[in-house]
């Protein structure tokens, strides 16, 4: 645990006062078993309640549980919520599943039917990019930037135009608009490309093949959306069975670059002249196009299948925020400038403001927080592997599992048991003096994973 004068540094008197009340209280060892329970959530959703579990068949009350005697006479339960900018603790445990998710889908599961077959077929990491809309600040790999500046790796103009009045911040919202769509159009055209690169049909194609993907979006600093890929070949009914002989890694990177090149994969945005934009756009992915195989764990190659589930794991949990933007919704263009953000994101933001009215069906206003961002920021295909309502249904049934046991019920059958509850929403959050004691109980439990990580790592490397 962190000691007490790390705990209490930097807090002002009114935050300090609070956690003594806290502490002083006498719920506070329930209160701390709660907040352990969510693992450190930092914006728990408070319930109030009551459930009771009686044997069907004799009526006998096995269990009765009512919030009244907990303290402030509420339960706090996670707020499942997976941005890391809102809360770390769960935001951690989105990661993981995941990880999970996406390892699965590389290595095999047999817990979820996933055959470790799976290691040896046709399968490529690829991370598509969003076109230029104008110069930035950037750091190559040799030299200067084009302002003439070597870069710090932290320097804040990095990813912001070298002209903002010349950069096209409409084009620049619009195309993350759009990726969605981008992305169903480059899977359609990859399908098309693999048939044709065989000399097979699409309908021949679905016959003998399928094509398998997780992805993941992250946002670059230039407020730019671009998403990071497994892909896989299958065969026709996904995992279990095998893709056709033809099927290779080579083949699908060839398809992979061709299909982003085609002009099937393009959005066109129509001209609004009434409105300011006489031009309209047409949207493509850009040039810089990454594929590289995907090599089986402990080769000492570079793109490995953990490398490649750790590193979408950690971009599921990331948002807009690395741009200087806000992770919640802008009410109005009055709030953007009280907000008080830098000049790029600020702009970006206000270019959704003044697209909303030419495009409605966009909701460019609605997700201005998202610099036009509407997608889901991790996805996969219906095949790839598992799932992550899956994975939430193991961890629940674990411990509810759990719970029988401390309760001294598991020795009754499932379905010869009755559960009567009634749960009403009470709220969400803490006061500040919880707030600090939660973010000191979440460190605390982040430090026994880290050392338990860390502790397998070690045993692993000495084997």
């Amino acid at each position: 645990m962190i000691d007490s004068a790390t705990l209490t540094a930097g807090l002002d008197a009114a935050t300090l006062g609070g956690m003594l009340r806290v502490a002083a209280s006498p719920g506070f060892d329930r209160w701390q078993d709660q907040i352990r329970r969510t693992g450190g959530c930092s914006d728990p959703i408070h319930l109030t309640g009551w459930s009771i579990t009686k044997h069907k068949a004799t009526g006998e009350t096995l269990r009765a549980y009512t919030t009244d005697t907990e303290p402030g006479g509420r339960l706090r339960i996670a707020c499942g919520n997976r941005r890391a900018s809102r809360c770390p603790s769960c935001a951690w445990t989105y990661a993981g599943d995941t990880y999970h998710l996406i390892r699965a889908g590389l290595v095999g599961d047999t817990r979820h039917e996933i055959p470790v077959a799976i290691r040896h077929r046709p399968r490529v990491f690829a991370t598509l990019t969003a076109p230029s809309f104008g110069p930035v600040h950037h750091r190559p790999t040799h030299g200067a930037c084009h302002c003439g500046v070597a870069h710090r790796e932290d320097d804040p103009a990095l990813g912001t135009p070298l002209d903002p009045d010349a950069y096209d911040y409409a084009g620049a919202v619009l195309f993350n608009n759009h990726a969605g769509e981008l992305w169903h159009r480059f899977v359609n055209r990859l399908r098309r490309e693999i048939a044709a690169q065989v000399g097979i049909t699409q309908k021949a194609f679905k016959e003998v093949a399928r094509l398998s993907y997780g992805k993941v979006a992250e946002f670059q600093k230039r407020g730019a959306i671009h998403f990071h890929a497994v892909i896989r070949l299958d065969g026709p009914d996904g995992p279990d069975t095998q893709p056709p002989s033809w099927a290779s890694t080579e083949l699908l990177t060839r398809a992979i670059h061709d299909a982003v090149a085609h002009p099937y994969v393009t959005a066109e945005v129509p001209a609004r002249e009434a409105a300011g934009f006489p031009n309209g756009w047409r949207l493509r992915w850009g040039r810089q196009l990454d594929v590289r195989p995907i090599k089986a764990f402990g080769d000492d190659s570079e793109i490995t299948e953990q490398a490649v589930a750790s590193y979408v794991a950690k971009y599921a949990t990331k948002a807009a925020e690395n741009t200087g933007t806000v992770d919640r919704r802008i009410g109005n263009r009055e709030a953007v400038i009280l907000l008080g953000l830098p000049d790029h994101p600020r702009r970006l933001i206000e270019a959704c403001f003044d697209l909303d009215p030419a495009y409605p069906d966009r909701r460019l206003t609605a997700w201005a927080h998202m610099l036009g961002f509407r997608g889901h920021f991790s996805s996969k295909s219906r095949r790839y592997s598992t799932t992550l309502g899956v994975l939430r249904q193991i961890r629940a049934d674990y411990r509810a599992a759990q719970e029988r046991e401390a309760l001294g019920v598991d020795g009754h059958e499932p379905d010869t048991v009755l559960v009567l509850a009634s749960w009403q929403y009470a709220g969400h959050g803490h006061t500040p003096g919880e707030s600090a004691l939660a973010a000191s109980i979440a460190h605390g439990i982040q430090l026994n994973r880290d050392t338990a990580r860390d502790a397998l790592v070690s045993e692993g490397s000495t084997t």
